[in-house]
């Protein structure tokens, strides 16, 4: 498992884009799960948790649940809900954990495995979910778009998910999983699979309050968290060599000026996608799903 590494200000931009991920479904009655887990799981993992935000909310949601969240960092916690644990550990590794979960969440996942890591991940997770239990998951696209041309093509963001996507592809950690988790979860055994598909303002340009607010924040995690990750992999697998750290934050200087002005309207696509492990009754003996008739 591969994560950028992880300091105050990154775990800074971790909180906002929770804020931001919850803003998104500001009319649910549960922004933080579409999965349809009932009212009292006894189980929840959240991977990749970062700052463990996600899990302490699920924790204070569901009282009677023990939450656990995982990443490669401990965050930076100093009081926890009694019900939420907070632990390190490689998820690409066998897990060691004695209960099924009820419920698997991911999310800020991008870059952290090989294709090999990521299909024994969605396997590790179909394994330890209880029959009929949810896997959820949720991806940011790092490509930036504009719907009225106000982002030039050559500029630093409208080139930005073109160079990161390339630093990534020569690292082996794909930045474009969102485009294929859905997919992933079936080979996995997955089934009942939705998605759902998000287009996130950059910047307080919108006009609806909502959406104003989502791209104000979303300005603030993307200025606060891009150095993170931009260091990590410019100075490892930039092109058409590796970047020294002075030309990084030339580079970043440069992003955050066009990430400041007005004029440029951009937005980001973020996608979700939620599955069902199947019900012991919807298993046939050799252990895959049951094809209903069409």
């Amino acid at each position: 498992m591969t994560r950028t590494p992880s300091d105050e200000q990154q775990f800074d931009a971790y909180e906002t884009g929770h804020i931001v991920y919850l803003l998104m479904e500001n009319n649910a009655s549960n922004p933080l799960h579409l999965a349809p887990i009932g009212e009292d799981p006894k189980h929840i993992l959240d991977v990749g948790t970062g700052k463990g935000s996600w899990a302490i909310d699920a924790a204070d949601m569901y009282p009677n649940t023990v939450v656990r969240g995982v990443d490669l960092f401990p965050p930076p916690i100093n009081w926890l809900p009694p019900n939420c644990q907070l632990e390190v550990d490689d998820l690409v590794q066998e897990w060691t954990w004695s209960m099924p979960f009820d419920f698997i969440f991911l999310r800020h996942m991008l870059g952290s495995f090989d294709k090999e890591g990521w299909a024994t991940l969605y396997q590790r997770c179909y394994e330890n979910l209880e029959y009929g239990g949810w896997i959820e998951q949720f991806e940011f696209d790092i490509r930036v778009h504009s719907d009225d041309k106000s982002l030039p093509e050559n500029s630093v963001l409208g080139k930005w998910g073109e160079n990161f996507i390339g630093c990534s592809d020569r690292a082996g950690r794909s930045l474009k999983v969102q485009e294929t988790m859905r997919d992933s979860l079936s080979k996995a055994g997955f089934i009942d699979i939705h998605e759902k598909v998000y287009k996130v303002p950059i910047g307080p340009w919108p006009r609806d309050r909502v959406l104003k607010e989502i791209g104000r924040l979303n300005h603030e995690h993307w200025s606060s968290g891009m150095e993170g990750y931009a260091m990590w992999l410019l100075t490892k697998f930039g092109a058409p060599e590796p970047w020294t750290p002075e030309e990084v934050h030339v580079y970043l200087a440069h992003a955050r000026v066009e990430l400041k002005n007005p004029k440029i309207h951009g937005w980001e696509y973020a996608r979700r996608v939620w599955a069902r492990k199947p019900r012991k009754d919807e298993i046939d003996r050799q252990g895959s799903p049951i094809k209903s008739e069409p």
